[in-house]
């Protein structure tokens, strides 16, 4: 097996790009309770970069797909109140959500087929991130039981078998 393991970034005060000192500590938290890690991608976003480093890891390369370009583009279409049932509802109706969730699930694919078995990787992005991309990557299951979208640091953990995704888990922060 390899583990994919995709958490939205820590807490910030907007308008600031940078985390607050609440999560950097939230970060560094989490950070130590995870790992290792074979490889550790993140968005190009301050906030994103500032959390993997908080969390104790050190980035391999930061992927634009992991970013915030998606937010206008879905967010028309996705309840961002409906968590993750939200997303699987946008993408069984078409529209912008189908591309950007099949994009996530493939990205995801291809970072977990490039592990060895056995290991681990880290991704880092945003709001819709995680649940976009596990939709993708698990599109028949039952989504409501998921729950509501993912807080900082929060996100989800998927098991793949070299050859697809297996099942997640949910991955919850208590603050």
């Amino acid at each position: 097996m390899r583990y994919l393991e995709v958490r939205r970034h820590s807490a910030r005060v907007k308008p600031s790009q940078h985390l607050s000192r609440e999560g950097v500590d939230l970060a560094r938290r989490i950070g130590a309770t995870r790992g290792p890690f074979a490889r550790v991608f993140t968005s190009p976003v301050t906030r994103a970069i500032e959390t993997a480093v908080a969390m104790g890891f050190a980035i391999d390369e930061d992927l634009p797909a992991l970013g915030t370009d998606h937010l206008p583009i879905v967010g028309p279409e996705v309840n961002f109140d409906g968590g993750f049932l939200a997303w699987a509802t946008a993408a069984r109706t078409g529209g912008e959500t189908v591309p950007y969730v099949r994009s996530q699930a493939d990205l995801w694919h291809r970072v977990a087929t490039a592990l060895d078995d056995g290991e681990a990787a880290l991704l880092i992005g945003h709001e819709g991130i995680m649940e976009g991309g596990a939709v993708g990557c698990l599109p028949d299951e039952d989504h409501a039981a998921w729950g509501p979208m993912c807080g900082f640091c929060e996100g989800v953990r998927l098991r793949h078998d070299g050859q697809r995704f297996a099942d997640v888990e949910i991955l919850r922060v208590a603050i």
